[in-house]
């Protein structure tokens, strides 16, 4: 019997604000001593009052409506009732049946198997509502240590419909979802620091059945790898289990074990019963009104999809170049800067994709901290388009040095004397030299063997020290041959 896993994805987002979601303690714990940066409302102190905050309301709402989620007029806190040491207040405030957003869709884009050609899939998003998050456990020999600095960070909790067919789908829609968040300004959704989290249901079903059977909900994946290779054990695990004639009986929530590369059991899965919902006391709903929905709507900035297809149709950027500038909104802005100030798609795309994206690679860096400002790679290309500098010069040497001091390229070529030689009796001169030393390419270019014209013109550059203008040398060398 074929069968075909069913795949949805909960992916906790911490909002970029200021402070905490119900509390003016910093939102920034990252890698902050322990336990400073929290207050009597965030422990849960008896007495202490809740206050929502504003602007974690207002990224939520640009972040649904970037997921083409609706807004209701109306939405309200509930208190979701657990026990678990990192949670001081012995509940989460969270949204349960009226949340901030439903109804939204994601539209991925995946290589189809060995063809190569791209195919589409489209995610339905359930909801996106907003919570707090508990704090960090840490365990130890012995006992466990808590760390309070997270709690009541505010989140986004991202529900999708159970859409995706396989680990590598999943993995797309997590990664679109983190750019979408990036773009809005939402979040910064930073893995590494504990931003971005995703929580995996896995269920299998034979192939064309429609049912939905009981599924395994693999918590706190904190990567893309681990992500995918979850999911990837976890669909054939349960595939073994079927085999077997041993399907799940019940829900369960799975961990996982980076180390083994397996997922194991941690208890059976608690459903909305458990946790005794109820709406929170100490916040009022809140009325969202529609004309400030449209207002939030207007400032969502272009997203990644539709600006990897405008560059792609406007800018006639290849595939690959495009999906590239298109990921991360802030190099996309500096490419953008690039092409307008000089002018220059392709070479634009030629000197950040290559030159400056081997860079921020090897330094793990993002665009923004490095020292060539898009108006100073601008300058550069200005002046390869002008015939002051050639491609190779402009890449090399003055490049590295923009790169490395933070100084403008008409300084680094005046100190070097790196200008490009356009005297077209100088250029002359050292072809003829050139043509004289080489009688068997000079041979092979008159007997139509159009390749030896490069090695030439690749002579005469070293013969005038990469300065000369190649278009120049190559007509030139023409000409005489």
């Amino acid at each position: 019997m074929e069968m075909e896993a069913v795949i949805g994805l909960e992916i906790h987002v911490q909002i970029s604000t200021k402070t905490k979601m119900f509390c003016r303690c910093d939102n920034d714990s990252w890698d902050k001593e322990p336990n400073i940066n929290t207050c009597p409302v965030c422990m849960g102190f008896p007495g202490q009052l809740p206050v929502v905050n504003k602007s974690a309301v207002e990224k939520g709402i640009k972040a649904a409506l970037a997921l083409d989620c609706e807004i209701p007029e109306k939405c309200k806190f509930d208190r979701k009732n657990y026990f678990y040491p990192d949670n001081p207040k012995g509940f989460q405030i969270s949204q349960y049946d009226e949340p901030l957003s439903e109804n939204g869709e994601v539209t991925i884009h995946l290589e189809n198997g060995d063809s190569g050609e791209e195919r589409s899939v489209k995610v339905g998003v359930t909801r996106l509502h907003l919570e707090d998050d508990a704090g960090k456990l840490t365990h130890v020999r012995n006992g466990s240590l808590l760390d309070f600095n997270r709690a009541g960070t505010p989140l986004m909790e991202i529900v999708s419909e159970p859409d995706m067919r396989s680990a590598s789908e999943a993995g797309a829609y997590a990664r679109e979802i983190q750019k979408i968040m990036r773009y809005v300004g939402s979040s910064e959704a930073d893995m590494e620091k504990g931003m971005m989290r995703f929580d995996a249901s896995v269920s299998i079903r034979p192939k064309g059945e429609k049912k939905l059977y009981h599924r395994a909900e693999i918590k706190n994946l904190n990567s893309f790898r681990a992500l995918e290779s979850a999911i990837d054990y976890e669909i054939e695990r349960q595939k073994k289990l079927w085999r077997e004639k041993k399907p799940l009986k019940n829900p369960v929530t799975m961990g996982w074990d980076d180390t083994k590369g397996q997922t194991f059991f941690m208890r059976d899965k608690e459903e909305s019963d458990d946790y005794r919902y109820f709406p929170e006391p100490d916040i009022p709903p809140l009325v969202i009104y529609k004309k400030t929905v449209e207002k939030y709507r207007n400032e969502i900035p272009e997203l990644p999809q539709i600006k990897k297809e405008r560059y792609v149709k406007k800018l006639k950027l290849s595939e690959d170049d495009a999906r590239i500038l298109s990921e991360d909104p802030v190099l996309a802005a500096y490419f953008e800067e690039v092409v307008e100030k000089s002018g220059d798609a392709k070479r634009a795309v030629s000197f950040i994709n290559t030159i400056l994206m081997k860079h921020l690679r090897e330094e793990l860096i993002s665009v923004k901290e490095q020292k060539v400002t898009a108006g100073m790679m601008a300058e550069l290309i200005k002046l390869v388009d002008g015939g002051e500098i050639s491609n190779n010069v402009a890449k090399g040497e003055v490049f590295e040095e923009m790169y490395s001091t933070g100084k403008h390229a008409e300084e680094i070529i005046k100190e070097k004397g790196l200008k490009q030689v356009s005297d077209s009796g100088a250029i002359e001169k050292a072809c003829k030299r050139v043509i004289d030393e080489n009688p068997g390419p000079v041979e092979d270019v008159r007997g139509g063997k159009d390749k030896a014209i490069g090695f030439l013109v690749g002579m005469v550059m070293k013969e005038m020290k990469g300065q000369a203008n190649p278009q120049m040398v190559n007509e030139i060398l023409r000409k005489l041959i």
